[in-house]
Order: C-alpha cells, then structure tokens, then sequence
C-alpha cells in the first residue's frame, strides 16, 4: 500500500486524542452542528457548518473524481469503466421487497421495564461500558474481587443517584447474598460482563442472567425485531396502500436501474455505476457524535462482473479502496484492513469471494476500530431478485456479446460513508500542541482541507490590502481561500490552524519593494518566500491540481 501523502510529518510526541475535546472544535469552529439546536435538538441528526460543508464537499468530489472521472487502471491492465446516476429517496415499495429490507432489515430490541428506553441489544455492552455508573463499579472490580461492603457502599450512596433501578441498589441483601455464593463456590472467576449481570439480577434461577438497562440499571425485556426504515405516505391519502419508505442504502436504486444504464449507454461489463447520496436509518441507539446517525451519506459502488472473474476483482478493489484513503490523509496507524469471518457474512456474501471492512481507530472505538467502508462480494443477489420481484426473470439477464452468453452479472460493491469518512478525517487531523497559541491545529491533507489558504495583509495600510485582495480574487477562482485583514498576525495564524488552513500567505514590506509574500506552513509553521505571480500555480501543486 502506498503511504499517505499529507502536508508535513506528526511530532514524536502526540497527546492523546479527545472526542469531547474534537466535538466541543467543530462546535465552535463551525464543522458540526446539533441539529435543531435551538429546540433542543433531535438525537441521530447533525448539520454541518461552513467548515464542514467544504470539508465533506471535499471528500465527495475526490472520491467521485478518482472513481468516476479519473482513469482506473484495474487489475486486467484495462482502463475501468464507471458511470453514475442520482436515484430517488423513495422508491416503489416492492424494491424493497425484493431487496429483503421490509421482511429483514431489522434488529434484535430490549426495552427498559423502568425508564421505558429503547435499545439495541447488540449495542448494550458498548452503551454499558461507556454509562457512568458502569465505570464507577468496575473501579472497584478492577483487581478481580471487591468486597461487599463496598458495593453496599456504592448502592446506598453512587448507585442511588446513577442507577437507582439496578437490581443491586433496589435489593442488595438479595443480590450480594447469591452473588457471595457464586464467588464462593470455588468455579472459575467471573468475567467483567458475567460479574455486571450478577449486579442486575435478583433471580438468576427464575430470570436467569443478563445484562441491566444502560440508563438507569433496570430490567430489559426479551429482545424483539425492529424494523429500521423510517415510514412515510406519498398522495393526499392516509392509507395502507400509500406507504412507503426513506430508503435505508443507495445501492438498490443502482441495481434497479441496471438495464436501464446498459440500454442508454455502451458499457459492457466489467463496469460500474457509482453513486453518492443520503440514506435513513432508524436507528435506536444513535450514538459516537456522527457515526451512527438516523440520516447520513453513502458513496457506494456496484461494480458489475463475470462470475468467473470475482476473485481478482474482489481483491482489486478492496486494496484499492484502501490505499486511497491513506492518500487523502488516514495513516497506516489507525486505518487497518479487517477481512470478514465466515458467520460475520452477510447472506448473499456466503458462497463468494469475500468481505472485508477498512476501519479506523475512532477515539472513542480505541484500541478497536470501528468500520469506515465495505467491500464485498455481492453475487448476482440483487439483480436476480428484482428480476423474480419484477417478473422479468431470465429476460433480465445481461447477454455478453463477447462470450456470447446471458447470465446474472456478479457484483463488487465498494461502500463507503461520506459522514464517517469525514468524522475520521476529523479526528486524524486534530492534533494538540501546547505550543500553539491555539493550542491545537487541524492536520488535514490539503487537498481535503476545507479552505486552502488565508490571505493575509501585515498592517491594515501601506497598499497591502488592495494587493492581498487582487490576490485573493485570482485564488478563489479555483480554492476556496479566505481574505483577513483584522487582528494580529498570530491571531490571524491561530484561527487558520483550527480550521485546518495548510497556507497562510502573508503580505508584508517585501511584497511592495520586491513582489514577494511569506508563506508559513501549518505543520511545521516554518516560511518561506516566494514571488507573487508564482502563487496560483505553487498553491495548485500543493493540493494535487498539477496534473
């Protein structure tokens, strides 16, 4: 894998990186909002500010350029081929059928008897390991024993305020009396998840174990299925036959216009059709800032192939997807390549070539990694089932001129999240530096850094504004810069290196006796001069537009 090509290098000594340090940035510096923040917001949503409108626009035109519009050289040495489409949000509700999402698309649920929250049960140990009161018993148990005592102690006092409806602090003579019998019947030590449930359970013979609501400690029920796509009418009628629903992934508008692409165009396979757009999830548990939000961005590729031909394909665009996020900034450190497990596959992923996740070492997922794109081998899943669905059956199948065959084509799907690529991009950037007045500075690779460079004049006299001005209107015409005039000098520089700026060009004395500006590098923040009318051209090189 080729390494990733940012602006300087990190220091030796890196602190470490803090999530609600990162979140409380893009607040003030206009990355991400809360949306509705002025009613209160609404939980699974978020708006992006100046900052973070350029820094995901970012993200999509270079994946969209290096994808579509770039040429690909794939694995049989041949250019590739890919075109794209912009599909509907709401779609027939048979696709949805067909696709399985209406009878499958859900997941396992448990509701808090006491304080009525909803869940999902895979996610109750994460939530769990991140709730206060969790934190503050495993304190305790972190040599392996505690004494109990001190979870009397912790029930009458801790426990009352955080998680009054844990069965440890509604019933503690019950709880600690079997708890005590089990630590004291000489089998194996418990683990930390084993020694939570015993803190939640008042009859294990009756209830058996199991883990305590989150929030408050209390009792869950029995996990049910619920479905995760968010519902809506289309007409002026509130009726059964008029629902339907926000779609939860981009890819089936792809796959349902597969005819119509090969049809209108001369694509023959290999070739792809890529797609960027807004998908909705109606997750219960949203969480992890922009991770796993309710309405989010996917850029998703369905590369259509051979069947015989999956293996290479496969395999070339999953090392491919990789190495390029490491071009446009995510290091080799916290970006691994992760290959699926046999009963991790999803069901159209079982009998093929394979799945792999890229992952990124989130501050929050640390030491683990928390999935940023998917690569997977599909089969002829989605065409063969709208084509049942459809009643188009083997009328639907693709007839290869050169093998003088009809068939299914394969699928490689790339997909990737444009809020989680941007969120990784985020947090690799920030980086602390007590020596910087603003104490820390965004490391963005500049070809995705929302502005490119700031413009400044010394002094607010002397000619030097109308010559920043002149050159800030011939850089705008291809980056977005930004022109300021206010402040001083260093103040100015602190508030380029929040929001991640790689260039300040300066306008000093020099610029008026020999035509030259100092430009001061964010990373390392040494400078460096250079003439005037070489600026546009120096900065296009700098971000990747040489070519």
């Amino acid at each position: 894998m080729s390494e990733p090509t940012a602006a300087g290098s990190p220091s030796p000594e890196v602190p470490a990186k803090s999530m609600e340090q990162i979140v409380s940035l893009c607040r003030r510096r206009g990355f991400v909002f809360q949306s509705s923040e002025i009613y209160g917001g609404i939980n699974g949503f978020w708006d992006y500010g100046p900052l973070g409108t350029e820094l995901k626009r970012n993200l999509k035109n270079a994946w969209w350029q290096d994808v579509v519009q770039r040429e690909l050289i794939g694995p049989d040495g041949t250019a590739v081929d890919i075109v794209g489409v912009d599909c509907t949000i709401i779609m027939n509700p048979k696709v949805w059928e067909a696709s399985g999402h209406l009878g499958g698309f859900s997941d396992l649920m448990s509701t808090c008897k006491h304080c009525k929250r909803l869940m999902r049960t895979d996610h109750l140990w994460d939530m769990l390991s991140e709730a206060e009161w969790t934190k503050s018993i495993l304190e305790m148990y972190a040599g392996g024993s505690v004494d109990s005592m001190q979870l009397k102690r912790w029930a009458d006092t801790k426990g009352k305020k955080l998680a009054p409806n844990l069965a440890l602090v509604r019933n503690p003579q019950v709880t600690l009396s079997w708890l005590a019998d089990r630590l004291a019947d000489g089998s194996a030590a418990l683990t930390v998840q084993e020694f939570m449930m015993h803190l939640a359970t008042e009859q294990a013979a009756r209830d058996g174990l199991r883990l305590p609501c989150p929030h408050c400690g209390g009792d869950l029920t029995d996990p049910k299925p619920f479905n995760l796509m968010f519902k809506t009418l289309v007409g002026a009628v509130e009726d059964p036959a008029n629902v339907a629903y926000l779609r939860p992934e981009t890819a089936q508008g792809i796959f349902v216009n597969f005819q119509n692409v090969v049809d209108s165009t001369r694509v023959k396979v290999p070739f792809g059709i890529a797609q960027v757009g807004k998908a909705f999830r109606n997750e219960v548990t949203p969480r992890n800032f922009t991770f796993r939000s309710r309405e989010f961005e996917q850029m998703e590729i369905e590369f259509f192939i051979h069947p015989s031909e999956a293996n290479q394909w496969y395999a070339w665009w999953r090392d491919w997807r990789f190495s390029w996020w490491q071009s446009i900034g995510l290091t080799s450190s916290n970006l691994q390549l992760r290959e699926h497990d046999r009963d991790e596959l999803a069901h159209y992923a079982k009998e093929g070539a394979g799945t792999s996740d890229i992952e990124y070492r989130f501050p929050f997922t640390a030491p683990g990694f928390g999935e940023l794109e998917g690569v997977a081998h599909r089969a002829d899943f989605d065409l063969r089932a709208h084509a049942t669905h459809s009643g188009k059956n083997d009328k639907a199948k693709y007839f290869d001129q050169a093998r003088n065959e009809r068939y299914f084509p394969h699928v490689i799907e790339p997909s990737a999240g444009a809020d989680r690529g941007t969120l990784a991009l985020l947090c690799e950037a920030y980086t602390p530096d007590p020596s910087r007045p603003s104490g820390v500075f965004m490391r963005f690779h500049p070809r995705m850094a929302p502005v490119k460079a700031g413009i400044f004049p010394l002094v607010n006299k002397e000619g030097m504004p109308e010559i920043g001005e002149k050159l800030f209107r011939t850089l705008r015409k291809k980056h977005v810069v930004e022109f300021d005039e206010k402040q001083s000098i260093g103040k100015r520089y602190a508030r380029m290196d929040e929001a991640g700026t790689p260039f300040c060009i300066t306008i000093d004395s020099e610029t008026l006796s020999s035509q030259t500006v100092t430009v001061r590098h964010r990373d390392t923040q040494q400078q460096e001069k250079l003439g005037i009318e070489q600026v546009p051209a120096w900065l296009d090189r700098q971000i990747g537009l040489e070519d």
